[in-house]
């Protein structure tokens, strides 16, 4: 097992370093890149200024952003966002930066991006911790009577309900919800976005945590909604692979109740593959769910700042950005795979060639 971490940790490196290459060489051709907005910009101060009466200046230049701004200015504009050096040189740059976790500058908010990811991080954090708890506080239950009434009315009603939760996207949950409890056309009894109201800092210590509940109301609901099928499903099949053991038909040939079969003998094994698979559920919670949660209801953390970044091309935003997501999902589903082999020995993954 020592040989296969230390190979994915290796493996981690060139991983992390094409998934950079790739995504520097397409933003590289994207066009509305930070400098073509700033000329943009800076030509519209211009015509502001020669709407009002002044002299409009446009020399001649090779640059098809530069027709209203010298090419001094232009070079100025360029040297000011590192866009002077080769692609190659910036590129080597960055991956210098980046083995001391320094991501550069934010070209739009004058700030380190380690120093902005640190910011965000609480609220990305704690959604994602929350909104875990109540999917394995709602799912394991669920999943576990369903294994016990397997077949009947309860399992089939709710089955109808898990294919609706995994097959409409996250999003649109959160959007019905906007419409219905956030003053969209119906009730206005939650707040439309932020994670705190403006005086939170003079509120008392319970009213800072009513207040932070009402805030997190519809953004945990919506995860819970998008996120409690798979696991409700892993559950209940975890369960009744489990019930149908030779151990499980011993106990009841001794006497014991149902429910005590259940809760002490079957839970503490079928429990073990549901736990494992804790660290690739926070992958998909993470990486995926919290991006349009943080979009949708306006929460300033990763995934809003990662969307804001594209937007702007803001490129050290970008690509740190990317690259801690990258590497807390190459972490987390080692952890996973380990994980899975603990629960069962019989899992080898050095044995099945994997990388």
């Amino acid at each position: 097992m020592g040989t296969y971490i230390l190979k994915r940790l290796l493996l981690m490196i060139p991983t992390l370093f094409f998934i950079l290459l790739i995504n520097f060489v397409v933003v590289q051709v994207a066009p509305g890149g930070p400098v073509e907005q700033a000329i943009q910009q800076a030509e519209n101060f211009q015509g502001s200024k020669d709407r009002s009466g002044a002299e409009t200046v446009t020399p001649d230049s090779h640059y098809r952003g530069a027709r209203g701004l010298s090419a001094e200015m232009v070079d100025k504009i360029r040297a000011q966002y590192g866009f002077d050096r080769p692609a190659y040189e910036r590129f080597w740059l960055m991956l210098k930066g980046y083995l001391s976790f320094d991501f550069g500058t934010s070209f739009f908010k004058d700030k380190p991006v380690t120093q902005l990811l640190w910011e965000k991080m609480p609220v990305t954090v704690s959604l994602g911790l929350w909104s875990t708890l109540l999917i394995y506080l709602v799912s394991i239950p669920l999943g576990i009577r369903k294994a016990r009434q397997h077949g009947m009315l309860f399992d089939r009603s709710t089955s109808l309900l898990l294919a609706v939760g995994y097959a409409v996207p996250t999003f649109v949950f959160g959007v019905l919800l906007i419409v219905f409890f956030a003053g969209g056309s119906y009730f206005q009894w939650f707040p439309l976005q932020g994670l705190v109201s403006d005086g939170f800092h003079d509120l008392s210590l319970m009213g800072k945590i009513r207040d932070y509940a009402w805030h997190m109301a519809l953004p945990l609901v919506t995860m819970l909604l998008g996120g409690f099928a798979a696991l409700t499903w892993l559950t209940k099949y975890s369960f009744m692979e489990e019930m149908s053991r030779q151990y499980v038909l011993a106990a009841r040939a001794r006497g014991l109740t149902e429910r005590q079969v259940m809760y002490r003998h079957v839970f503490r094994n079928a429990m073990l593959i549901v736990i494992a698979g804790l660290p690739e559920a926070l992958v998909g919670i993470f990486l995926a769910g919290n991006l349009f949660i943080e979009i949708i209801f306006n929460l300033d953390g990763l995934g809003l700042l990662g969307f804001e970044a594209i937007q702007q091309r803001d490129y050290p935003v970008i690509f740190g950005t990317l690259f801690l997501f990258t590497l807390l999902g190459l972490i987390l589903r080692l952890i996973s795979d380990v994980m899975y082999q603990w629960v069962d020995p019989r899992i080898n993954f050095e044995s099945r060639g994997a990388k």
